[in-house]
């Protein structure tokens, strides 16, 4: 794989992030030079710069000197149930759009520019798996920003190879205890007798977040992929009640599961199932990871 990418730059935005650490090393075993950014005020190393995405004049001017020859565009507000709305779309959609313009205007044009979306854009749908073609139908914030963010995008596809990603849900070693699998994980692994939680009649496509790194890394070298759009998921579906025995199973025990009314958000999205046939089509087969391999990993890290 080393022999993939020899000698090209990636710029990886949000590199500091959960994806982006995986991200970074998927494509730095693929040959890729590292480059990224990171939120101002982290202490940044090397190839990394510390630049907002709302400053229109550092992008340009980190754009200019890294001159990547593929960029991977992660950096955003990413939880669902982040506080300050008018942030989400700001970093969101016009983040991007600084980002797009700066890439755009410089004298050296990348292979391929991979935009992070997210399958929360197709909200609540009687579709039981969902595909590519399934209507968008965002029921929070969060998803209507990046369906605006893909929206907006469409403007730059005629100066700019884009591939747009909706990834479904994830998780992995260093994921923020505010996402659900990391939060019931972390209990398990201090032994805690109970957890409290929101909606148990929910069902997600979980994947192993080193899956999504490879099909990130995948879809950079694939010349078909360029003007398309590609949801990143398993294909099977698992509920809540699900992972909690497969973590009773790995833990050995059973933890006490309370129902919190200030954990259930206003319209929760039931089931969020994706279909996987058009990314295979362009990458070929993809290397899912059991999900009970993946909380396994998480537990015992």
């Amino acid at each position: 794989m080393a022999a993939e990418a020899a000698g090209k730059r990636a710029l990886i935005t949000g590199l500091s992030g959960f994806t982006g650490q995986y991200v970074a090393r998927e494509l730095r075993a693929a040959g890729y030079a590292i480059f990224g950014t990171t939120t101002p005020g982290h202490v940044v190393g090397e190839g990394e710069y510390a630049v907002d995405l709302l400053d229109r004049a550092g992008l340009a001017a980190m754009i200019r000197e890294v001159r990547p020859d593929v960029v991977v565009h992660l950096a955003a507000i990413a939880f669902v149930a982040h506080g300050d709305v008018e942030q989400i779309y700001r970093v969101n959609v016009v983040g991007t759009r600084n980002l797009l313009e700066a890439l755009a205007a410089a004298e050296h044009k990348p292979s391929a520019v991979l935009l992070a979306s997210s399958a929360n854009i197709y909200g609540n749908t009687d579709a039981g798996v969902i595909a590519e073609t399934v209507p968008a139908a965002p029921a929070n914030d969060y998803a209507v920003s990046k369906l605006s963010m893909e929206y907006m995008a469409r403007l730059w596809q005629d100066k700019l190879p884009l591939i747009v990603v909706r990834p479904f849900n994830y998780t992995g070693v260093g994921q923020h205890e505010n996402f659900l699998l990391p939060k019931i994980v972390s209990h398990f692994r201090r032994a805690a007798a109970d957890i409290e939680l929101g909606n148990l009649h929910v069902w997600r496509d979980f994947s192993d977040v080193r899956m999504v790194a490879s099909c990130y890394r995948k879809l950079l070298a694939a010349p078909a992929a360029i003007g398309q759009t590609f949801n990143i998921c398993s294909g099977h579906g698992y509920s809540l009640g699900e992972a909690l025995e497969m973590m009773n199973r790995i833990a050995g025990y059973q933890i006490n599961v309370r129902v919190n009314p200030a954990f259930v958000r206003a319209n929760e999205v039931v089931r969020l199932v994706g279909d996987s046939r058009h990314l295979a089509a362009v990458i070929g087969p993809i290397d899912t990871v059991p999900l009970a391999d993946t909380l396994r990993w998480m537990y015992s890290a």
